[in-house]
């Protein structure tokens, strides 16, 4: 008989999931972890990040107070206490995800590395481990370009760089994706210069028109951009040698162009286990097309060739699928049509479904709807008026949303729902939104929709007739 019903590798987000859940419901598991419990999310991603972008913000808004009539001093930042601040927050989220409570939901932990010897058999540290089914949710690291020069000179990952003892004097960012942009803002705000390197366009898999709304803003506050450019060199100090002959200086060097699954020490080949660049193929139901035994499931795991989607909330999701198909034998299959992401600078930037391009790029007959916050009183006595909600309208049903506005990423959850349940767009322009918030700009832009109609010659003419009635 095998020694367990499951065995998860990887205490990250998807891991955490799967193995609670099962535990709870009855099922025997082994979570094996080789690292940290609670992975990247809690210890070097969106934990760690999201509290030193609220320091960096906090800093900015002691600034810019005297737009409200606030005289204030010009913020110290002591980098210390910010430190201080970001393992503060890890520490208190680190029991939810902590070895004891999962041997408290009845599950058996391991610390160690882990290993395929065979397509049902798993060696931990030299300790052999049977289970009927295995779930895979090693996660990713930070990927690291084959730059010259990169190799020898000291540079930071968000595996690192949280540990820096010191304030940066000009922070270089290799990487205008999310995480780039996220510590450009979070380290501008605590008083950083702050240049960002990216060889194509910065948010690039995010809406044009926004993106560039959020450059804009960024680039306000003193955030430099080099876009469409690549680095060809590093040389100490560090300075990045771009293909242009122009070299920039910094202090410090973030490198931040991605992720790379962490496949190598699994040995996946003695399990029988295909994978590539882009992770553990899977089908759309997260299980191994090569091996039945075997799911993987987070920043892992390639669905039908859907590539990964490096997000915690799509490890849970991805959780929930596996839970669904394991325990309760459920046809549950992946779907990303409606599945939200978000940027987490000042003004956010969200989306969901299809951007602008992608739907035309499909062939699909659309419609663009916009509103400004320009346009919405919330912003205005706020005064915080940067930002665009912009709908991806088809057939009378909302396809793309992408909102970029403070806040975006609670906005966001509403276009989400309304894309997976395929709500009409006459329901969401009627939707009732409390006065004054910034979610009348999303509701405005839906019932942009139907005023050409409801304000044309023909339903004036309507409106006169109806008139005289008695």
């Amino acid at each position: 008989m095998p020694d367990f019903d499951l065995a998860v590798i990887g205490a990250g987000a998807a891991g955490l999931s799967v193995a609670a859940v099962a535990a709870q419901l009855g099922a025997s598991v082994v979570l094996i972890e080789r690292g940290r419990m609670g992975g990247d999310c809690l210890n070097t991603g969106c934990v760690p990040s999201k509290a030193l972008l609220a320091a960096g913000h906090a800093a900015r808004a002691v600034r810019e107070a005297a737009r409200y009539g606030v005289i204030a001093d010009q913020p110290a930042v002591d980098w210390d206490r910010v430190r201080s601040h970001v393992q503060g927050v890890i520490a208190s989220l680190a029991p939810i995800d902590s070895e004891p409570r999962f041997r408290a939901l009845g599950a058996t932990v391991l610390r160690g590395e882990a290993r395929f010897i065979d397509p049902a058999t798993l060696s931990v540290d030299g300790r052999a481990i049977t289970a009927r089914r295995f779930v895979i949710a090693a996660g990713s690291r930070a990927a690291v370009p084959p730059i010259e020069g990169l190799d020898g000179i000291p540079y930071w990952t968000n595996d690192s760089l949280f540990d820096l003892s010191e304030k940066p004097a000009h922070l270089l960012i290799l990487g205008g994706g999310p995480i780039g942009l996220e510590m450009a803002d979070a380290f501008g705000g605590l008083g950083c210069r702050v240049s960002v390197i990216e060889a194509g366009r910065i948010a690039v898999k995010e809406d044009a028109e926004l993106a560039g709304g959020l450059r804009q803003e960024l680039a306000a506050r003193g955030v430099v951009f080099r876009e469409g450019i690549t680095v060809t060199g590093v040389a100490p100090g560090p300075v990045l040698l771009l293909a242009d002959g122009t070299r920039i200086a910094g202090s410090h060097l973030l490198v931040a162009v991605g992720r790379t699954p962490n496949l190598t020490a699994l040995d996946l080949a003695a399990a029988n286990v295909q994978a590539g660049p882009a992770g553990i193929a899977t089908d759309r139901g997260l299980r191994s097309v090569t091996n039945k035994r075997v799911y993987a499931v987070g920043d892992i795991a390639d669905p039908a060739g859907l590539g990964p989607r490096a997000f915690t909330h799509v490890g849970s999701y991805h959780a929930g699928v596996v839970i669904r198909r394991l325990l309760f034998r459920l046809p549950a299959r992946v779907d990303y049509a409606a599945l939200a992401r978000v940027t987490y600078t000042d003004p956010e930037l969200a989306q969901v479904g299809l951007t602008e391009a992608e739907a035309v790029a499909k062939g699909m007959e659309v419609q663009v709807l916009r509103w400004p916050l320009a346009d919405n009183d919330r912003a205005v006595a706020e005064r915080s008026t940067a930002g665009l909600v912009k709908l991806v309208v088809s057939r009378k049903r909302i396809v793309g949303a992408g909102i970029l506005s403070p806040h975006a990423g609670e906005m966001i959850s509403q276009w989400t729902l309304a894309i997976a349940q395929r709500t009409k767009l006459s329901a969401l322009a009627g939707l009732i939104v409390p006065y004054p918030t910034r979610s009348e700009a999303a509701k405005r832009a839906a019932g942009s929709f139907f005023a050409a109609r409801l304000f044309s010659a023909r339903t004036k003419m309507l409106v006169r007739l109806l008139s005289r009635l008695p």
